[in-house]
């Protein structure tokens, strides 16, 4: 598959998975961007699954680009109202992802990686490049996090309670 197959087949996924992670859309854009803009180079030359691979490198990349970006980006103070995000959600599910934005970085991953994506704790662990058993403490950590602002009797994740 060539390179602008893969974009064209996968992008809105990425980005929509990415939405996931940075909590706005505008930024899961950029950082996907970043991410292709990095694999294009050795395209040719990576094996195996290149969606597996594109996947966590966007991963990777949200984790370290969070760090950098907010060291070389202004926050407003003033309340700005946030443009939602299309993942064909509805209300109830636009308040968990509020509350999924809050959770750490690592958390954040693991939920999304295992209730979005629907990968192995095995396959979690090697996307973040963690063992198993911090993959189901973050998502064991961060599923505790929603259901105490969100409550117990609420959908926590849709089809996964």
């Amino acid at each position: 598959m060539s390179f602008d197959e893969f974009v064209h087949e996968h992008q809105q996924a990425l980005v929509r998975y990415a939405t996931l992670l940075c909590g706005g859309q505008g930024d899961a854009e950029d950082l996907v961007q970043e991410v292709l803009i990095r694999v294009f180079p050795r395209w040719e030359t990576l094996e195996g699954n290149r969606h597996a691979y594109v996947r966590r490198a966007v991963t990777n990349e949200f984790l370290s680009w969070r760090r950098r970006w907010s060291t070389r980006n202004i926050r407003f103070t003033a309340e700005v109202p946030e443009v939602g995000v299309e993942v064909g959600w509805d209300e109830p599910d636009q308040r968990l992802a509020r509350e999924l934005r809050k959770l750490p970085r690592q958390q954040r991953a693991a939920v999304v990686l295992r209730y979005y994506e629907d990968l192995t704790d095995t396959e979690i662990a090697s996307v973040l490049g963690c063992r198993e058993g911090t993959v189901r403490a973050h998502v064991s950590r961060g599923l505790a996090a929603l259901r105490s602002v969100l409550g117990s009797s609420e959908r926590v994740w849709r089809g996964h309670e």
